[in-house]
């Protein structure tokens, strides 16, 4: 599951991909349209800043904009800046794995083969989705996958 820094984290990006190249927005912005409170706001953008994802303009006319064109920045990476991993157990983590307690042996353990497989598979359609791509409100995975091979 997302954690709820990461979903800010998404919504915050995704607004400002929906303002790339009109100038910094601010900070109450992103944070009244997405309702995202304003001092977690703050932590997330200086972290993305810090990560080379944000630009951070101070002064009067300041804000927050994308360092990198929206269709540069996949799904794939946020989560992995803001959750360390894409994998559901930490026994299928590619950065951060870790033996699960009170498990099977990793050579026998048929629940982390089939969280293998999950996690390449949602690495493989999370890497190929960016910030560019126009989703669908309510998306049918088929058309996720199909949009995003385009």
């Amino acid at each position: 599951m997302l954690s709820q820094k990461t979903r800010y984290t998404i919504r915050a990006l995704q607004h400002l991909a929906d303002n790339w190249r009109q100038g910094p927005v601010r900070l109450d912005a992103i944070a009244e349209t997405q309702n995202i409170p304003r001092k977690f706001l703050t932590v997330i953008l200086s972290e993305m800043v810090r990560e080379g994802l944000v630009i951070s303009h101070r002064g009067r006319e300041g804000g927050y904009e994308l360092a990198l064109a929206p269709v540069d920045i996949c799904y794939g990476d946020i989560i992995r800046l803001t959750r360390g991993s894409l994998a559901l157990v930490p026994c299928a983590s590619r950065n951060a794995h870790e033996h699960c307690s009170n498990c099977l042996p990793e050579a026998e353990c048929r629940l982390r083969g089939l969280m293998l497989t999950l996690r390449d598979e949602m690495a493989s359609m999370l890497d190929r989705i960016t910030l560019a791509d126009s989703i669908a409100l309510v998306p049918s995975f088929p058309d996720v996958v199909q949009q995003s091979a385009a």
